[in-house]
C-alpha cells in the first residue's frame, strides 16, 4: 500500500546544499540554534563556522574517510557534522553511552581511524576510560586543539569560502552517497552499522515537515534533548528544523529533568522532542511556567503510556507518538493534530512510503512490516562482511514489527516479532501484555521476557520496579481485561532499575540477561 505521493524534488540534495538552501529560503540572520550557553548561532555563523572547522578536519582526513562523532548535544556537534560533510567526510555517529565494548566494535564495523571529541566533555563525562581504549590505532583529535590551531589567516579564508559555499565538495556529493553512519542500540541483539545517504535524510527531514502539514512552521523553537547519536535525536530532532527554518535549541542530555524544563521556559520552545521515560522525568520535576510555551510533543522509540498523557494534560501540550527505525532515517509514521490522531496508534505512514504486511504464523490480524521510500537506508555494515553495504533486498526493510493498519491508514504496532513468545502453540505478545501491567501499577516500569524452560520450552517472566509486585493482583487485573491465564507471567522478578539505553529506550538484552541471573538466584 502506498502514502500519499511525496514529490518535493527538494529532498534529492546533498545534506551540506540542503543546509545552504534553507539558509537562502530564511536568511543568514536568522539565528537557527541554541544551547545551554545561550550564544545562538544564526544560519551564517553555522556554515562560516562549517567552513572553518571543516578545512581544519580537512586537513587531518582522507576523502570519504568515516570519522567517528563523539561529542554531546550542543551546538559543536552541529558545526561538525556540516563541517564533515562539507569537505566530504562521513560522520560516524558513536555512541558514548554504549561502553567500551560496543563502542570499540563499532569502530571496528565502521573503518573509524579518527574521532572528534572534546576535552571539556571526556573530562565531564568521565570518559577518560572510554577514550584510552579507543585510542590504540586510532587518532584522537579533541575540538579545543583544532579551535587553538586556527588563525587568522584561517578564519579570513573561511570567510572568503562562506560568500561562494556552494563551492564546497559537500555540494557536490551525489545524493545517493553515503552522509553519515549511526549503529543500531543494540536492544535486542549485535549493534550493527547502518548507512544512511545524503538522499535518506533530507527526504526524511522533508517528509516529517511534509507530513505535519501546517502543525509546524518556522515560527516555532523546538527543544532537543535527545543524543544525536540516534537517529531520531539526529534527523527528527536536528536536521528536520535546521532544513526548515525552525530554530532549535539543544541540551547534552535528556536525563536532567530539572533543567531541560527550565531551558525549555527560558528559550520559549514550542515543541519538544522526546520519549516516554523522558517525558515522565519532565512531568514530574518541572515547574508548571516551564512547559507551559510547549504547543507539541513528539514522541517516540517506546509507547507512550496513558500516564504520560495525564501527566502532561497541566501543560496542555498535545503529544503525538510517532513511529520509526534507525534504518529508515528513522521517521515512518506520526500522529499529527485533529484527524490526523488515532489513540493507540502511531499514526499514518510519511508520504512517499510504501508499506506491505507478510502474513505471521499464530496472529490473527495485520503482520511483519516491511517498508520502501526515499527514506531507506543505503544497507549496513557488518562485522562478518567488511568493506561492504549490504544492501535491503530489492530496496525494502524488513522493521521486524507486527503491525496492524486500519481502512484510514492509522498504523497500530502489537510488537516487535522477536517480542513475541509462543506458548501452548499460542504466539504472545510481550509489549499487550506490558501494556494491561502499565494499567493496574502505573508509576513503574515492567518488562516481560521469554526464558528457557526445562518443562514447557519457554515462560514468560515479569522484571518490575514495583517492590510489592503480587501475582495474585496481576491475576485478577488480567481476567477483568480478559487476558488467558497462559499470558500472566509464572514469576516476578524485582529490582531497583530496568536496563535502559541512551536513546530512552528499555535494554532488552540486558533485561533478559538480568532477569537469568536473577532466576539462577532463586
Amino acid at each position: 500500500m502506498a502514502a500519499t505521493a511525496f514529490s518535493l524534488p527538494a529532498t534529492r540534495r546533498s545534506l551540506w546544499t540542503a543546509l545552504l538552501d534553507a539558509m537562502a529560503a530564511h536568511g543568514k540572520t536568522k539565528a537557527v540554534i541554541e544551547d545551554p550557553e545561550r550564544q545562538p548561532l544564526t544560519y551564517g555563523r553555522l556554515v562560516l563556522g562549517s567552513l572553518v572547522l571543516g578545512a581544519k578536519l580537512r586537513d587531518m582526513t582522507s576523502n570519504a574517510e568515516r570519522v567517528g562523532v563523539l561529542l554531546p548535544n550542543v551546538q559543536g556537534i552541529a558545526v561538525t557534522i556540516f563541517g564533515l560533510t562539507a569537505f566530504g567526510r562521513i560522520p560516524a555517529m558513536l555512541n558514548f553511552t554504549a561502553g567500551v565494548k560496543n563502542l570499540k566494535a563499532a569502530c571496528e564495523v565502521g573503518g573509524v581511524r579518527t574521532i572528534v571529541t572534546s576535552k571539556r566533555f571526556v573530562d565531564q563525562g568521565k570518559l577518560d576510560d572510554v577514550i584510552h581504549a579507543l585510542e590504540p590505532g586510532r587518532r584522537i583529535i579533541y575540538l579545543e586543539d583544532v579551535r587553538q590551531q586556527i588563525t587568522s589567516f584561517d578564519k579570513i579564508k573561511g570567510a572568503f569560502a562562506s560568500l561562494t559555499p556552494r563551492s564546497s565538495p559537500g555540494a557536490r556529493a551525489h545524493p545517493d552517497h553515503e552522509a553519515v553512519v549511526l549503529f543500531t542500540s543494540g536492544t535486542e541483539g549485535t549493534p550493527k552499522g547502518v548507512v544512511l545517504s545524503h538522499a535518506n535524510l533530507v527526504a526524511n527531514a522533508m517528509q516529517i515537515f511534509a507530513h505535519a502539514d501546517g502543525m509546524l512552521t518556522p515560527a516555532d523553537v523546538v527543544m532537543n534533548p535527545l543524543p544525536v547519536f540516534h537517529s531520531f535525536g539526529l534527523t527528527a530532532g536536528t536536521l528536520m528544523p535546521l532544513l526548515n527554518g525552525l530554530k532549535l535549541v539543544m541540551y547534552p542530555t535528556p536525563l536532567h529533568y530539572k533543567q531541560v524544563p527550565k531551558l525549555i521556559g527560558e528559550t520559549c520552545c514550542t515543541v519538544l522532542f522526546g520519549t516516554d521515560t523522558f517525558l515522565q522525568g519532565y512531568a514530574r520535576a518541572a515547574d508548571e511556567a516551564d512547559l507551559k510555551p510547549v504547543r507539541i510533543v513528539i514522541a517516540g522509540a517506546e509507547r507512550i503510556k496513558d500516564e504520560t498523557r495525564r501527566m502532561w494534560e497541566p501543560f496542555g501540550a498535545i503529544i503525538c507518538e510517532g513511529y520509526g527505525c534507525t534504518e529508515c532515517s528513522p521517521v515512518l509514521a506520526c500522529n499529527t493534530l485533529g484527524d490526523g490522531a488515532r489513540n493507540g496508534t502511531v499514526g499514518r505512514m510519511l508520504p512517499s512510503i510504501t508499506h506491505r504486511l507478510e502474513k505471521v504464523e499464530g496472529i490473527d490480524t495485520g503482520g511483519r512490516l516491511f517498508v520502501q521510500g526515499p527514506n531507506i537506508m543505503l544497507g549496513y555494515l557488518l562485522a562478518d562482511r567488511p568493506n561492504e553495504t549490504v544492501a535491503p533486498e530489492g530496496g525494502w526493510h524488513d522493521t521486524g514489527d507486527i503491525v496492524d493498519v486500519d481502512d484510514a491508514g492509522f498504523i497500530t504496532i502489537k510488537g516487535r516479532a522477536k517480542r513475541f513468545a509462543k506458548l501452548g502453540g499460542e504466539m504472545i505478545s510481550l509489549a499487550a501484555v506490558e501494556s494491561m501491567l502499565s494499567a493496574l501499577w502505573p508509576g513503574h516500569s515492567h518488562v516481560v521476557v521469554s526464558l528457557p524452560d526445562a518443562k514447557k520450552g519457554e515462560q514468560l517472566v515479569l522484571v518490575t520496579e514495583k517492590p510489592d509486585g503480587d501475582r495474585k493482583a496481576l491475576l485478577k487485573e488480567a481476567q477483568a481485561q480478559g487476558f488467558p491465564e497462559l499470558w500472566i507471567p509464572r514469576a516476578i522478578l524485582v529490582t531497583q532499575t530496568i536496563p535502559v539505553l541512551g536513546s530512552g529506550k528499555v535494554d532488552y538484552t540486558a533485561t533478559r540477561e538480568l532477569a537469568l541471573t536473577m532466576r539462577s538466584l532463586l
